[in-house]
């Protein structure tokens, strides 16, 4: 069979959709001391966090947004607007006037729209085109992209960081257009889902994509047939489902769970270490910010190897156990700094960093790929498209709130005290876990199912 195209080219361009998704949520974290030195906005807190946190809520439309057109339009066309929305928003970022926060803060916004939509999409395109048996991996890969690219982001920050003030912040924002071309000149060469084009009647090029992608005639009729077969379930359970439907006896149980994991794994504060760092640095040892840019670099290798350790230790733990350690070593150390100051009030003011750096290690094998696999598994297939949409909604929600109130908490209260409250929000996550979430490793869906309809 004439095979065009290779199935590492399609990872290698899903993955850059992560490498992007990533490094615009990294870009700000070195951006910002620079941008508040030139406009003058380290007293204005809310500011700060408007212009941090507009991304994220334009990603909670942006997802939703892209599900529906990409069942219309198709999973590659959307991937392809994002990438256009995506390289137009970072180069207006960059070209931002003088103290125009407003401008600022709603082009963010617009970006958000393609961060959103290519968080949503670009899994689900890798999925679609994967082989069964790699479908699986594919999570886990996705979150090492992701926590790459705020790596890169972090080191160009580093990198650029000894530009003119206003050319700093300018150059770090509007360098995120790149990876978004590379992305649109990638997807620009690989076929639509065979998915999609046979949900919309096109049985001959689906067939013909599966020929470019699958190995022998019998796998490419294998798939047709369960491709077909999936999809006449999906639209009977589509046809019958509603949101009030979600929160009925039947799936309630399942339905807080998955979307509770979702909103918790924000609400515990990781984005706040993210896109705070430097400013948290700043504000421990006094020094400026702009010159605190190793400690992303430091974050974001924890991040990038605790994201390789999950995907090594990933079935080889129960979800529940390895979530609630994660968890709970989570809350130690934001909890312990606020008590070792409380007792000893001259401690070096840099303890909080290196317990915010356990807690970024043990939050990157834990929290942040698990939580995805668990929304991924523990909703049934007759309510899972709204579910999955409605958590990862809250998820963003959680993103979006976490920027935006950071800075307004730490501009009124000590950083202990705002990380004891993040450390009491990671207790009441273990807590969640532990009396609301059911396993689903090694489970099937109708084992997952009936403990849901047993509580």
């Amino acid at each position: 069979m004439n095979k065009t195209i290779s199935n590492k080219f399609i990872y290698f361009f899903g993955s850059f959709g992560g490498i992007l998704f990533g490094y615009d949520i990294g870009v700000m974290t070195g951006a910002l001391p620079f941008l508040q030195v030139d406009w003058n906005l380290s007293g204005n807190a809310s500011i700060v966090g408007w212009i941090t946190s507009a991304v994220m809520f334009g990603a909670i439309f942006g997802g939703a947004l892209a599900g529906q057109l990409s069942d219309h339009l198709g999973r590659r066309k959307v991937i392809l607007y994002s990438a256009i929305i995506f390289a137009l928003g970072s180069i207006l970022s960059g070209v931002a006037p003088h103290n125009g926060a407003l401008f600022l803060v709603i082009v963010r916004m617009f970006l958000g729209l393609a961060v959103g939509a290519a968080s949503a999409l670009v899994p689900a395109y890798m999925s679609e085109m994967a082989p069964a048996k790699m479908r699986g991996r594919l999570s886990g890969l996705n979150q090492t992209m992701i926590v790459s690219g705020m790596l890169l982001s972090y080191v160009m920050d580093f990198v650029l960081k000894d530009l003119p003030g206003t050319w700093a912040w300018r150059t770090m924002l509007a360098l995120a257009a790149v990876p978004a071309i590379i992305l649109f000149l990638g997807v620009l060469r690989l076929p639509e889902s065979p998915r999609f084009l046979l949900q919309n009647g096109d049985e001959t090029s689906a067939r013909h994509v599966l020929g470019m992608i699958r190995s022998t005639q019998q796998e490419i009729d294998e798939e047709l047939s369960q491709i077909k077969a999936t999809a006449k379930e999906e639209k009977a359970a589509a046809a019958h489902v509603s949101y009030k439907m979600l929160f009925s006896k039947k799936y309630r149980y399942l339905v807080i769970a998955g979307v509770g994991v979702a909103a918790f794994q924000q609400f515990q504060g990781a984005n706040a270490i993210f896109y705070y760092i430097p400013l948290i640095v700043e504000k421990a040892t006094g020094n400026a910010a702009s010159s605190a840019l190793m400690w992303p670099i430091i974050q974001g290798v924890i991040l990038v190897l605790g994201s390789l350790l999950f995907i090594a230790i990933a079935d080889k733990i129960k979800r529940r156990t390895l979530i609630m350690m994660g968890g709970t070593v989570m809350a130690l150390s934001f909890l312990l700094p606020s008590l070792i100051h409380y007792m000893v009030p001259n401690v070096n003011p840099m303890m909080i960093v290196v317990f915010l750096s356990i807690y970024v290690a043990f939050y990157s094998f834990t929290w942040a790929p698990l939580t995805w696999v668990i929304v991924g598994e523990i909703f049934p297939l007759s309510i899972r498209g709204r579910a999955a949409g409605l958590a990862s909604s809250m998820n963003w929600v959680g993103s979006w709130l976490v920027g935006l109130v950071f800075p307004i908490m730490t501009s009124t209260m000590s950083q202990e005290a705002v990380f004891a409250i993040f450390g009491l929000i990671c207790v009441l996550g273990v807590l969640f876990v532990k009396f609301r979430v059911p396993e689903t490793q090694g489970k099937t869906l109708e084992e997952i199912e009936a403990q849901g309809t047993s509580k």
